[in-house]
């Protein structure tokens, strides 16, 4: 009987374990600050007879060969991950060392022959030791990388499945009263009716038949609410007035179905409580490191639906989630308004890697 391939269900292939985005500024920044620590402190060490001129040569060395090998790792990484397992970071571990080896090779045959004293005397006394200290350093740092990379594995699984269950609980009691009225219109306004309906089905579309952690952008959620505003001015009429001032690109990035339950909250609690009803303002606009959407109702008088606040948590929850730490959801009170308000930084882009 033939063996079953190492592909196959009886053999699945083993994960193959993230490596960092060596892409990025701060992988290029920690090969700099390991070079140059390592170079400060073999020349303090005791029994050193280098003078700053090598230390400056040495300094001048490893930074060099800190952005050749985030170049390299940068272009290779796409191919290093297909690897199983921890095979992609033998292979980045065995990469820093024939790139440094090569690299020391070359330097000391230069210097050898141009006679400029960059390299020590020992052509092969500086590439054993360059080789040696690369795969010790290389070790501690892909481990460290490993570690992290773990980490932040468990933090977005974690977040994922918080922002899954958030998602879940959005609160529907709006489409019972979609459907009340659809059931109202039927023989009223048939039109009218056959509008809430397509109204209905994309909100649906929306709630349930898309990934709660999906991106899309500012323009779809904006035809969304305007889908809810008009199943809910069929309940609420003249009661209901929206304001409009938007100066917000449409492409911006931005976690579906995230401003709907700021717009229902503002409904429920500053215009339905209120035989007047009440005025919602919608806005946008472009501010000092990031873009501002604000959410405001007015404060009714009459006692509103008691809610949990589970709208609002949400919202910040998945702003958090897509957004990081520097984007915020500030709820306050501004001249018997209740105003609810989303920083977005401009650097940040909703990560579809958290999913």
């Amino acid at each position: 009987m033939p063996a079953a391939p190492l592909d196959s269900p009886a053999h699945p292939r083993p994960p193959s374990a993230p490596l960092p985005d060596f892409c990025s500024l701060p992988v290029l920044f920690a090969l700099l600050v390991v070079g140059a620590l390592t170079v400060t402190l073999m020349w303090l060490a005791p029994g050193n007879d280098g003078d700053l001129r090598d230390y400056c040569i040495a300094v001048l060395f490893t930074s060099w060969l800190s952005m050749l090998l985030t170049v390299a790792l940068c272009k290779l990484r796409p191919w290093m991950q297909r690897l199983p397992w921890l095979w992609p970071y033998a292979a980045v571990w065995l990469l820093l060392v024939v790139t440094v080896g090569l690299s020391a090779t070359l330097l000391g045959w230069i210097d050898h022959n141009l006679g400029a004293g960059l390299s020590p005397v020992s052509r092969f006394r500086f590439v054993r030791d360059s080789v040696l200290a690369t795969g010790l350093l290389g070790a501690g740092l892909l481990r460290y990388f490993y570690v992290v990379a773990q980490w932040q594995a468990r933090v977005a699984a974690e977040a994922q499945a918080q922002v899954a269950a958030l998602q879940a609980r959005i609160r529907p009691h709006f489409l019972f009263n979609s459907m009340n009225a659809v059931a109202a219109l039927i023989r009223v306004d048939p039109d009218a009716a056959e509008r809430t309906v397509e109204n209905l089905a994309e909100l649906f579309r929306a709630a349930l038949g898309s990934d709660p952690s999906s991106v899309g952008t500012l323009g779809e959620e904006w035809a969304l609410v305007d889908r809810y505003l008009e199943i809910e001015a069929l309940r609420l009429g003249d009661r209901l007035r929206v304001e409009r001032a938007i100066d917000v690109p449409d492409d911006l990035p931005l976690p579906r179905l995230l401003l709907q339950p700021l717009v229902e909250n503002a409904i429920r609690h500053g215009v339905q409580p209120s035989r007047a009803g009440g005025t919602i303002r919608l806005g946008g606009r472009r501010v000092p490191g990031g873009v501002e959407i604000v959410v405001d109702n007015p404060l009714s008088n009459a006692p509103a639906t008691p809610g949990n606040g589970h709208g609002l948590r949400s919202v910040r929850e998945r702003v958090r989630f897509h957004f990081g730490e520097r984007a915020t959801v500030r709820a306050e009170t501004d001249d018997n308004r209740f105003v609810v308000t989303l920083f977005l930084p401009e650097s940040a882009h909703a990560r579809t890697d958290r999913r």
